[in-house]
């Protein structure tokens, strides 16, 4: 009798010794099978990667759904459902898109975009983008009758930034009396460029200026050497753009490189 109390109360002291070790493992036991705690930890890297903080709210919501997902499971496995050819089929798409975005990912970490690499883009962008700005305001009108009329009511002392407002069928600008801010030329469709490339800082078109659009008064405000970002301003938005164009090559260089028959 003696020996069998021994013995049951070095049976439950092994239990309880293990206990928190069960706990700690996992996360509940549901229908008595034990939930891990590694798929509640895989659920919280993906909360984290999404750039949310886990707070202990998220925590627990993070934990119900982990059992929610056993019960289901659970029951999804009593009815057969993870023996059909469909689940089957369905399951190998999800292990080709994990592989896939583990490529791509293991490619960005292994061949990350360098400081020079950005430092030539943006060299290369800056001489793209150098010279003028001009600030300019237009009249938009869909006849050139129409354009001419108010040319003419301007050289008589009307306020262009009015005349805009009321008649320019640009919605964009007429709202604010013309005023299209300042860009490079090369903005404009042709027509429109060359006209305002043509005028002085002040002045006005004297006569219509047609494009696809309709017919233009234009009126140049200011020029300036074009403004452009400094490279810390700018340096993440060139690595990510850099980052997806070289991603892009090795993919197409997977491609080619494939043997298709």
């Amino acid at each position: 009798m003696k020996n069998k109390l021994v013995t049951s109360f070095a049976l439950a002291a092994l239990v309880a010794s293990l206990s928190p070790l069960v706990s700690a493992q996992n996360v509940a036991i549901v229908n008595g099978k034990a939930v891990p705690l590694a798929r509640a930890e895989a659920l919280s890297q993906q909360v984290i990667r999404s750039g949310r903080q886990i707070t202990p709210e998220l925590e627990k919501q993070i934990k119900d759904e982990v059992i929610a997902r056993e019960i289901f499971i659970q029951e999804a496995q009593k009815q057969g459902l993870d023996s059909t050819e469909d689940f089957r089929t369905q399951m190998e798409l999800a292990r080709q898109t994990i592989l896939i975005r583990d490529l791509f990912a293991n490619y960005q970490k292994t061949s990350p975009v360098t400081d020079a690499e950005i430092k030539a883009e943006y060299d290369r962008f800056a001489a793209a983008n150098s010279g003028k700005e001009y600030k300019a305001r237009h009249i938009l009108v869909e006849k050139e009758d129409q354009a001419k009329a108010i040319i003419a009511q301007l050289k008589k002392g009307g306020k262009f930034e009015e005349i805009a407002k009321k008649s320019s069928k640009d919605p964009g600008s007429g709202a604010k009396g013309g005023d299209l801010d300042w860009a490079p030329a090369g903005n404009y469709v042709a027509e429109f460029s060359q006209a305002m490339t043509a005028l002085t800082k002040g002045k006005m078109t004297e006569t219509p200026v047609k494009s696809q659009f309709g017919y233009h008064i234009i009126r140049l405000d200011d020029v300036r050497d074009a403004q452009l970002p400094k490279l810390e301003e700018v340096k993440a938005q060139v690595a990510q753009q850099l980052q997806q164009q070289k991603l892009a090559k090795y993919q197409e260089d997977l491609r080619t490189k494939a043997k298709v028959e």
